[in-house]
């Protein structure tokens, strides 16, 4: 695949684009903007398309699509601890799917840039009082006064830092030996081990270990990049276009477009609209490219969508993230597969069971319930072996912390404790121990 003769990355702007902040001052947004495209890029081209050339295995079942990360991050958050606990359990799912799943697995984080979010209202009421809604870090601040809630341009500056900072760190935990397989068992955090997950987790580990060191014995050398280091990919929501404009660079290797903010973007249900100014961006530039896609889709409206950012049908660039619901995939999934399997198109499936299972708990807590995550991916792996098409991937809101936000799971989370370590600003997540506990059963639907 080529970039488009006729695209250019401000062309997004002769389309409706929906999602956008309301920017009071706009010569404060150009001046940003003109400072971010004079910044180095974030992720480099030549990384990009490795991430396209596995994803291209992931469309034939030759690799499967771990991604994972925060709802919405938060910069008050991008700190060495929180980048390494997220990072470590992502390793240790990695190592649960490859190990007893028996299939390289693709790590893509949500993380370094998914720090906006879109919202079903320009304002929202707080104690009373309407204001502007909070639409993440990048753009304004949460708490609930009107300046702070004033979109700023800034912002977009330091969540470009934040990015970089996090990337630096992650490099440095991938290549630096951290990653190193003869680190799993480190990697099991003391609230895991002590539970179920992290007794099976611990288990595998050994295994590995006792493997690592059979190696060594028969003299085949273990200091090698496909054991000590480990290849992580970035990726985010591609919402806030003037930023992603801004960040898109040509690759002098090729003379290609690609957005240098992520390895990966993806656009959401709300902003993939077929004319819309979010597909017409990512028409251009080369990145892999995901599209959540809900129950209540059109056929033919995907099938456009499909041609639109894949003309080509290259494997690897296009990644359709399904977030059905437990109660709606065995009816609506079925038929897209059909209908895309006929039309030949090359795509990774991926399952998001996140989004469609939200719920208000008794608690008053936004909240999912593990068992139906469970469920979703469950009848995920059932319809795509019926059909005879491929389940290429999971998506997930998750975190390395020991939070309540997500009700069931091992440890039984029930709503009366959803208070105790409920952090998100944004969507409920898996903690750690539910994580790793989505990780084994998905390694069996594998095996």
């Amino acid at each position: 695949m080529a970039t488009p003769k006729e695209w250019t990355k401000s062309g997004w702007k002769k389309h409706t684009a929906l999602q956008q902040p309301n920017w009071p001052d706009r010569k404060k947004l150009d001046k940003v903007i003109g400072n971010l495209a004079l910044l180095p890029p974030l992720v480099f081209a030549g990384e990009i398309r490795v991430l396209k050339e596995m994803l291209a295995k992931a469309s034939k079942g030759e690799a499967f699509l771990l991604q994972g990360g925060d709802c919405s991050e938060n910069f008050s958050q991008v700190t060495a601890p929180n980048i390494r606990e997220t990072l470590k359990v992502l390793l240790q799912m990695a190592v649960v799917l490859t190990y007893a799943g028996g299939k390289p697995v693709i790590k893509v984080g949500r993380i370094a840039g998914q720090f906006a979010k879109p919202r079903s209202s320009e304002t929202e009421l707080v104690d009373g009082v309407e204001l502007p809604s909070y639409r993440g870090d990048m753009v304004n601040k949460i708490e609930p006064t009107i300046e702070d809630r004033t979109p700023n341009p800034k912002f977009m500056l330091k969540g470009y830092y934040m990015a970089a900072s996090t990337l630096n760190l992650l490099r440095a935990f991938t290549r630096g030996g951290y990653a190193a397989l003869d680190r799993v068992q480190a990697w099991n955090q003391e609230f895991v081990v002590q539970s179920p997950m992290g007794r099976s987790y611990d288990r595998l580990a050994k295994q590995i270990d006792t493997a690592i060191k059979f190696m060594n014995t028969i003299g085949i050398p273990t200091d090698i990049p496909q054991v000590n280091q480990t290849q992580f990919f970035t990726s985010h929501e591609a919402l806030l276009l003037n930023y992603e404009e801004a960040l898109t660079r040509i690759d002098t290797i090729t003379g290609d477009w690609y957005d240098c903010s992520a390895h990966m973007l993806w656009i959401g249900e709300r902003t993939r609209q077929v004319d819309g100014a979010h597909v017409a961006f990512l028409k251009g530039v080369l990145n892999p490219v995901g599209v959540k896609i809900g129950p209540d889709y059109d056929l033919d409206n995907v099938k456009q969508l499909i041609e639109a950012l894949n003309p080509e049908n290259e494997a690897g660039r296009l990644t359709l993230i399904t977030r059905m619901g437990v109660d709606n995939i065995e009816k609506v999934l079925a038929p897209l597969l059909r209908e895309t399997k006929k039309e030949g198109y090359h795509i990774v499936w991926s399952c998001d069971p996140m989004h469609a299972n939200t719920y208000t708990s008794a608690s008053g807590h936004k909240t999912r319930d593990f068992n139906n995550i469970l469920k979703e991916i469950t009848r995920f792996f059932e319809i795509h072996r019926v059909e005879g098409t491929i389940p290429g991937g999971i998506h997930l809101e998750m975190t390395g912390k020991n939070v309540t936000e997500c009700v069931g799971g091992a440890r039984n989370i029930v709503s009366e404790e959803l208070h105790s370590r409920y952090d998100t600003t944004c969507d409920p997540r898996l903690n750690a121990e539910q994580s790793l506990e989505v990780a084994f059963q998905i390694a069996d639907m594998i095996k």
